[in-house]
C-alpha cells in the first residue's frame, strides 16, 4: 500500500517527466533535421540541464544509483573494446536521455501501483529531503513548498513556482546564515541588525561572500525581486524564469548540503 503523500508525489514526478519526454522528442526531430541548428542545440542543453536536476532528485543525490549512472553513459560512445572514444550526436544523445527518463516513468509507475516497495533497490529514493537545514521545525515546511513548487512548475503555473523555488531559497540560506552566527555575515561584509530583516539580495551577497553558497547569478531579474511581487496584479512570469530559479535553487541545496 502506497502512502497517499507518497503517491501525490510520485504523480506529480511522472507528470514532469512526461513533459520532459515531449521536449525531448521534438528536440530530437528538430536536431535529425538539422544537427547544427544553433537555436536547436541551445534548446538541447536547457533540456539536458533539465533532465539532470530531474535524475539528481530521483537518484537522491547518489551518482551510484542505476539512474544516475543511466543518465551519465548517455552522453558516451564506446569502441568495440568497450573503450570511451568520443561523445555522441546531439539527436543520439537526446534519444539516449528519453530512454532513461521513460525508464524513471516505469519505475515510478510501479512505485505508485504498489509492485515496487519502497525498500526495493530498484525504487527511486523518496523526495528530496531537507535534513541539511539546521531549523528541525522548517524541514516539513520546505519539503511541502519544494513539492508545491515542482506540482506549480509542471501545471504551468510559473509565477507560484518562482516565488515558492524563490521563498525556499531564502529561508535555506538565512538558516544558514544564523547557523554561523552573526560574526560570519559581519565579516563578509553583512550590513547591522537581524538577519532576518536584511533584503533577500543582501542575504544572498552575504552568503556567497561567506563562502556558504556559489554564485546566483543566474538567478533571474523577476526572482530577485519576487517579495514585491507577491502581491502585484497581473503578474507574468515566464517559464524560463520559473526553471532558472529552480535550477539556482537547486545548485544551492546542494552547497550547503556537500555530502549529497
Amino acid at each position: 500500500m502506497v502512502d497517499e503523500s507518497l503517491r501525490a508525489q510520485i504523480e506529480i514526478y511522472l507528470r514532469h517527466l512526461d513533459g520532459l519526454i515531449q521536449r525531448g522528442r521534438e528536440l530530437h526531430d528538430t536536431l535529425a533535421a538539422d544537427p547544427a541548428a544553433g537555436p536547436a542545440l541551445a534548446a538541447t542543453r536547457a533540456w539536458q540541464q533539465d533532465c539532470g536536476v530531474t535524475i539528481n532528485q530521483l537518484s537522491g543525490g547518489s551518482k551510484a544509483h542505476w539512474l544516475a549512472r543511466s543518465f551519465s553513459e548517455a552522453f558516451l560512445v564506446r569502441s568495440t573494446a568497450g573503450r570511451v572514444v568520443e561523445g555522441a550526436a546531439p539527436a543520439e544523445i537526446v534519444s539516449r536521455l528519453m530512454g532513461v527518463l521513460e525508464q524513471a516513468v516505469t519505475t515510478l509507475s510501479r512505485m505508485r501501483d504498489g509492485e515496487i516497495v519502497s525498500t526495493s533497490p530498484e525504487a527511486a529514493p523518496p523526495p528530496r529531503r531537507f535534513e541539511f537545514v539546521h531549523n528541525a521545525e522548517l524541514r516539513p515546511v520546505l519539503e511541502q513548498a519544494y513539492s508545491d513548487s515542482q506540482g506549480a512548475l509542471v501545471e504551468g503555473r510559473f509565477d507560484v513556482a518562482l516565488l515558492t523555488s524563490c521563498g525556499i531559497l531564502e529561508a535555506i540560506v538565512t538558516d544558514a546564515l544564523q547557523h554561523n552566527g552573526l560574526n560570519a555575515p559581519a565579516a563578509a561584509g553583512g550590513p547591522a541588525g537581524n538577519i532576518v530583516d536584511w533584503p533577500f539580495e543582501e542575504r544572498l551577497a552575504v552568503a556567497e561572500k561567506a563562502g556558504l553558497i556559489h554564485s546566483c547569478a543566474r538567478l533571474p531579474p523577476v526572482a530577485r525581486r519576487y517579495r514585491d511581487l507577491t502581491d502585484a496584479d497581473n503578474m507574468t512570469v515566464s517559464e524560463r524564469d520559473a526553471r532558472q530559479a529552480g535550477q539556482v535553487l537547486h545548485v544551492v541545496m546542494r552547497d550547503l548540503d556537500p555530502g549529497r
